[in-house]
């Protein structure tokens, strides 16, 4: 193995060149694990574009503190790793070991705060301590903290999950992806009102079928949603969304906001949907779903992972038709096991191929974040190993 580590790094906003490390060797209870997929999410893109305030409002509200290594939907193999990593970095007490693949979730957090004790299925710490592939700086500590490397430092605290057997490493990258479409399965959990949240049968609406989007479709399919309808700009990914289970697809460049309400009542009774969910991850979107939906209709909001500003809403239009906005920032963290086994089962029930429309190498790290914005992609793989 060599004594040198190529990454990707993002000095700032625009700019990405190819870094060399010192390869670490793992500290007590740490780990370092070989990269063999990482996908470009679309925190990677708002990251790129210079988009860079999350969490804001919040005790955690960063400006990210570049250079740093993005990537953080990883699948990984550990090349070292003493014993004390080896019974502690699984979250579901695998013992891990040399040449286990695994995935991580990117979020180290405390365990002490009142959110890691009371809210312990998310990581909504009040001290978290960074983000793999996106908080910390590759001039820090181990350097190797994200996934557009050739291999990553895993620090104490993390946690791990085994990959199951059968399933393909870019697969194994969805998940944290998979993850964050939990937020389908919370809206299950409000019942202030009769037939309020999600029920068996609801109409689901996605807005945005990029990979979040078919994420939520194919979990809103699998937890029995009725009528799921989709929107985005590229007929490629409404394509793909038909292929998941999408219903009725809408162009958006294609069609007018009054065409899009119209067409979402008309599928509905004349009510409109039981569920929207923003995949989009651009804030002028927002108004317009609000008004697909029906009286009592819930509003779920993962998208808006990064502060992009904000858009103009009517309050009162909440309270006159009592709707219900639901923000869920990040994601079910002890979800990792069920989503891959659901995955590995369902394997030949959604076209999962259909997600990674590009590989790139490490070195071309860059055009593969510029690839993921274009219309004609849907999930982008870095293969550190390929050329």
């Amino acid at each position: 193995m060599s004594k040198k580590a190529r990454a990707a790094v993002l000095v700032k906003p625009g700019l990405m060149e190819i870094r060399e490390f010192d390869l670490p060797q793992p500290e007590k209870g740490a780990a370092l694990c070989r990269v063999l997929s990482v996908g470009v999410c679309g925190t990677d893109k708002h990251s790129y574009r210079g988009e860079t305030v999350q969490y804001k409002g919040t005790e955690n509200e960063i400006d990210l503190p570049f250079p740093i290594i993005q990537g953080h939907e990883i699948a990984m193999e550990i090349v070292a790793i003493d014993e004390e990593a080896a019974q502690n970095l699984s979250f579901d007490g695998d013992y891990l070991k040399v040449g286990d693949r695994i995935t991580i979730c990117p979020d180290v957090v405390c365990g002490k705060c009142w959110y890691c004790k009371n809210m312990p299925s998310y990581p909504w710490c009040e001290h978290l301590q960074f983000s793999y592939g996106n908080m910390r700086s590759c001039n820090d500590g181990h350097h190797l903290y994200g996934g557009y490397a050739e291999y990553v430092y895993l620090e104490p605290g993390v946690r791990a999950y085994k990959i199951p057997d059968g399933l393909p490493n870019d697969l194994a990258c969805f998940t944290e992806v998979m993850c964050v479409a939990y937020t389908l399965e919370k809206a299950r959990e409000f019942s202030s009102f009769d037939l309020e949240g999600f029920n068996f049968g609801d109409t689901v609406v996605i807005q945005g079928s990029g990979p979040l989007g078919i994420a939520h479709i194919a979990m809103a399919r699998m937890l029995g949603a009725g009528k799921i309808i989709a929107t985005d700009i590229s007929d490629y990914k409404l394509d793909i969304a038909k292929a998941f289970g999408a219903d009725v697809v809408l162009n958006v460049e294609k069609t007018t906001p009054e065409e899009r309400i119209a067409r979402i009542k008309a599928e509905t009774n004349g009510r409109g949907a039981e569920i929207v969910v923003e995949c989009v991850g651009r804030p002028e979107v927002f108004p317009e779903g609000l008004k697909y939906l029906r009286k009592a209709g819930m509003y779920l909001e993962p998208g808006n992972f990064v502060d992009c500003s904000g858009t103009n809403i009517s309050v009162h239009e909440i309270c006159s038709r009592n709707l219900r906005i639901i923000g869920m920032t990040n994601h079910t963290h002890n979800k990792y096991k069920t989503v891959m086994e659901m995955m590995l089962r369902n394997k030949d029930t959604f076209p999962w191929d259909r997600l990674f429309s590009h590989r790139f190498p490490l070195a071309q790290a860059e055009e593969a974040v510029k690839t993921s914005m274009t219309k004609e992609s849907m999930k982008v793989i870095i293969d550190p190993w390929i050329e």
